[in-house]
């Protein structure tokens, strides 16, 4: 190796410019080359029983991990399985249900080559993902994707960079089109990320937040007005929740409501809970989801929100309780 020269900060951007030009094009020049054998891969994933068994070795390995990632994510089966360990044991994890995604740029990997014999004996649908159309894989595979690339980025046009894009790329599409075939929502998209911030939106529910039972500053419309204001103090919720015998909600009270009756100079202690109560609160269904309670509560401007069954007090939630569990 060459000793180093002397930084050169402008030739850095301009490499970096002509490589991100160099992979730009590389993905322009595939979309002609998407047709009828992408439609058919696509086709062959959605009526897969079994997994979308991704393989490659090397930076193509690299890039078939994250692929499989993405499919598995967006509602198509699939898992890695490493071409070298698939000649030791792991060909085992494929079954005839599955269908085989094997990358290689060149098309000549050895040891992905080894293992294809068997795959097609087991009679496994194999979609290759190569430069070259001409190539071992390519001859061995039922169907074969175009990733080939002009040049690489690499000013030594040695490094994958151009053509792991385009792998890269490639995979997004069918990960994209076959979620849009399958009808993908959403919805399902949290159910596969349950700790990320889309997965609490989706699918936390008012009940798994709401405060209930004695955690609620219930009371009737006759409570002295100093017992109203015990049970407010002692709930820590900002407010006290007036019902009657039947626990349907009658109204609220809340610190801002305090305040105004101070400004207006009210003799409190003569008052009870139904005298000063505001009518008709907001509230939301226990089965709601939590972060509908948060639009109420930002659209309505309050700190609380009921949780209701038949205008039966059955809950509440604090804004606290939603930023503590990372709904807002």
């Amino acid at each position: 190796m060459n000793a180093p020269q002397s930084y050169d900060a402008a030739r850095a951007i301009e490499m970096a410019r002509q490589a991100l030009q160099i992979e730009a094009q590389a993905l322009t020049d595939m979309l002609p080359r998407l047709g009828e054998s992408f439609a058919r891969s696509v086709q062959a994933m959605l009526a897969c029983k079994g997994r979308v068994v991704v393989m490659g070795m090397g930076k193509s390995g690299h890039v078939g991990r994250k692929i499989a990632a993405t499919l598995a994510s967006t509602g198509t089966p699939a898992m890695f399985v490493h071409p070298g360990e698939a000649s030791h044991g792991d060909l085992g994890m494929v079954t005839p249900q599955d269908v085989v995604l094997a990358l290689s740029n060149s098309g000549e990997s050895d040891e992905l080559n080894a293992v294809l014999p068997v795959l097609k004996r087991l009679g496994v649908c194999i979609i290759a993902m190569t430069g070259r159309a001409e190539s071992s894989l390519a001859r061995h595979a039922s169907l074969v994707l175009d990733s080939q690339v002009a040049v690489e980025a690499c000013p030594l046009n040695l490094a994958p960079t151009a053509s792991t894009t385009a792998q890269m790329a490639l995979g997004d599409a069918l990960a994209v089109a076959l979620l849009d075939a399958r009808g993908f929502r959403p919805e399902d998209f949290a159910r596969s990320h349950p700790g990320g911030a889309l997965g609490r939106k989706l699918l936390t529910h008012v009940r798994d937040l709401m405060r209930s039972g004695d955690a609620l500053p219930r009371v009737e419309p006759d409570t002295p007005f100093t017992d109203m204001m015990r049970a407010m103090s002692d709930k820590g919720m900002g407010l006290a929740i007036v019902v009657d015998e039947a626990e349907i909600v009658q109204g609220v009270f809340t610190d801002g409501d305090l305040r105004r009756l101070i400004e207006r100079g009210v003799d409190l202690r003569s008052l009870r809970a139904g005298e000063v109560m505001s009518l008709k609160p907001k509230s939301v269904r226990a089965d709601d989801l939590a972060v509908d309670a948060a639009d109420l509560m930002e659209a309505a401007r309050i700190t609380v929100v009921l949780v209701t069954e038949e205008e039966r007090l059955i809950g509440a939630v604090h804004i606290n309780d939603l930023m503590s569990a990372k709904v807002i």
